[in-house]
Parts: structure tokens; sequence; C-alpha cells
């Protein structure tokens, strides 16, 4: 394998020309990159970034697309699912082009080889963060009986009730949010609420818009006095019906697999294990490393916790 096998631009909409059709074959393992470049394409590009523009990347060989890569400014590269063999070619690149980066997030195969690979090739030392769980919906489970109430779509009406959840829910997650709701990464995800009979607000679900027939639920929120009474799993299961009744093919979620209680509940709700994903820092970087995994930064996966 040859390092100008991988083809780098700034362009995300030539990236997604290239290699839309290989993130959407597989939209599981690609969320983060087919959200991220969504996100990317609907702004303005004079908006992007400023000054500095991000990289994509794809690694191609007959014409056939096999790995992908981005990265955005000051942050870390999100690759997929790479080979020991491509991981280390792509290191070798980035290294003779000057790349430093903060940090790498991907599966946890591909973390750990690029990782390796990395201080290989610029002596950058590798240290562990993070560890997630991915999960995929098999066949929703609701659970039964539902607790009292309904689900009802957040509208512009219920704008300060979400932020105020979402500020709550990453103060939770040890996660700083940038002081414009705009520039948030929950800006521009849908919302729905779990109400009691009295119509109050009990818990929060968010999600992504369907993208290659991928939508991913992020993030769930239940204030802390009202946990233990079955809300989460209500307002997670509403998200995830409305999901399918769009035609999503995959539904998609991340947690921490320290947090017992989220994932007995999704896997109750019928979300299956699909595999782990790692976050390792590199020495000589802390500058650009984000303050919490999410992608507020699109670059690394959130904690799916507070349920």
């Amino acid at each position: 394998m040859r390092p100008d096998d991988w083809h780098l631009t700034a362009d995300v909409e030539d990236f997604l020309a290239r290699a839309g059709e290989f993130l959407r074959s597989r939209p599981t393992p690609h969320t983060q990159t087919l959200t991220a470049t969504e996100k990317l394409r609907r702004r303005r590009p004079e908006a992007q970034h400023g000054a500095e523009a991000p990289v994509f990347g794809r690694l191609e060989r007959a014409g056939e697309v096999h790995a992908t890569f981005y990265r955005l400014p000051s942050r870390g590269l999100a690759p997929t699912a790479l080979t020991p063999e491509q991981a280390d070619t792509l290191a070798a690149h980035l290294a003779d082009l000057g790349h430093a980066l903060p940090y790498v997030t991907a599966d946890q195969s591909t973390a750990s080889a690029f990782a390796e690979a990395w201080q290989r090739h610029t002596g950058a030392t590798p240290t562990f963060r993070v560890r997630l769980h991915l999960y995929r919906l098999g066949t929703l489970t609701p659970p039964h009986p539902l607790p009292e109430g309904r689900g009802r779509v957040a509208g512009k009406e219920d704008h300060a009730q979400v932020v105020h959840w979402c500020h709550e829910f990453a103060t939770a997650v040890d996660e700083v949010l940038p002081d414009s709701w705009a520039d948030t990464r929950f800006a521009d995800k849908h919302f729905t609420f779990w109400e009691t009979p009295d119509d109050t607000p009990v818990s929060i679900a968010g999600s992504t818009s369907m993208i290659g027939g991928m939508v991913r639920v992020d993030p769930v929120y239940t204030p802390p006095h009202l946990r233990g009474r079955g809300y989460a799993a209500a307002v997670t299961t509403e998200v995830t019906r409305a999901a399918l009744a769009t035609g999503a093919t995959d539904v998609v979620l991340f947690t921490d697999p320290d947090n017992p209680t989220s994932n007995a509940l999704y896997q109750r709700l019928g979300y299956v294990l699909f595999t782990d994903w790692a976050v390792y820092d590199f020495s000589g970087a802390a500058a650009g490393r984000p303050r919490h995994p999410s992608d507020d930064d699109m670059s690394s996966p959130n904690r799916q916790l507070r349920v």
C-alpha cells in the first residue's frame, strides 16, 4: 500500500461525492462521519472554520474507496475502520505532511492500531482516554407497562426547556458547551419530551436527522429527582419509533460502559452492542484536546448518560 493511495481534500462536497457511497454502505460504524460531514455540508462555507480548513481523506485503489478519515482544525483524527497496515500508511503520510494530532477517535481496534502507528512515526506517546459502546437497534421492545403520560415532539415554544436540559446533561458528563447555542452539537438535533398526564415534561431525548438510513439517538436525559420511574425508557422508545417511521434502517446510540443503568435500559429496548469505540490522546498536543468526547467538535462520540 502506498501513501499516495490516500487522497486528501479540504472540500466536504468533493469528499462526499467520492466517498459518500462508501460511508452510506455501512451507516452504523460510519455514524460519526455521516453526521459530521452532513453538518459541515449544511453550513455556509465562509462560516465553517474561519481561516482554517478541515481535512478529509479517502483511501482509494482502482477506483474503490476502502476507508476514510476527517479532521477539523485543532481537533483529532476520526478514521473509519482501518487494518494495521492501513493505519500505518496513514500515520506515516500525515506525519510526513506535518500534521500534529491531539487525539484519535475510532472503533477500538482502529484507534489502537493508529495510536501505535502514530507513536512509531512521530514519537508521540498515546494515552488511552475513554472507551464507549456503540449500539444498534435490533428489534424494538417497548417497556411494558409504559409510565403514565405521552411523548411529545418539542416545538419552538420549548426551546428554553430544551436548552436548559441539554446544559444539565452536558454538566453531568463533564462537557463544556460553547457560549452560543447555535455552536453546540445539540442545536441541529430533534427533541422529544416524555410528559406526565398533566403535561409536565419529565424526560428528553434527542436524535439526528436521518442520513444514509441512519439515525443516532443523543442525548437522553432525565433530571435526577425524576429518575427510576421509566421515563427515559419511554422517551427513548418514542424517538426510536419515530426514526423507524421515517424509514431508518440503522438506529444507533453510544453509551458509557461504566454506566450499567443506561446499558441495561437500552438492551431491554432491543439495542444490541455493535462495537467498542475508543479515544487515545497524544502527548505534546494538549492544547487541541476537547474537554469531553463529544460531537460538538464532531470528532469523537459523546457518552450516553443520565437516563
